[in-house]
């Protein structure tokens, strides 16, 4: 039974997991778009959702907040100062998970993890 149980272990201890969530996280304000498990896209997708609310808050505790989960302020200023101004409009529903098949060594699902475009 999974009561009360949010997100997936994949695979990890609980500080890999929180940081290797984090790197894509990351990745994903740098880049719009990345490449990775559809496992790792969902759960990534949870975080960088929560992220781009809170930057469209916009106080300073809300910036805390932020900072406490990606531990990157030039990514963290580009999340608050572009993308959130982006998503202003938009209520929710700022990424979207493509899958693209099966990776090629051990067969894992692939999927796409970008930022949905204020005109779509």
């Amino acid at each position: 039974m999974r009561h009360r149980v949010k997100g997936k272990r994949l695979g990890r201890n609980s500080d890999h997991r929180k940081a290797m969530l984090s790197n894509l996280a990351v990745e994903l304000f740098e880049h719009k778009s990345i490449i990775t498990t559809v496992s790792r896209a969902k759960e990534a997708r949870r975080l960088a959702e929560r992220m781009i609310t809170f930057a469209k808050r916009g106080d300073l505790n809300a910036r805390r907040q932020v900072l406490r989960h990606l531990r990157n302020k030039k990514i963290t200023q580009k999340l608050f100062n572009e993308i959130a101004k982006e998503f202003e409009e938009r209520n929710g529903g700022y990424t979207r998970i493509i899958r693209i098949g099966p990776r090629k060594g051990d067969g894992a699902e692939r999927a796409i993890l970008q930022l949905v475009k204020s005109g779509e």
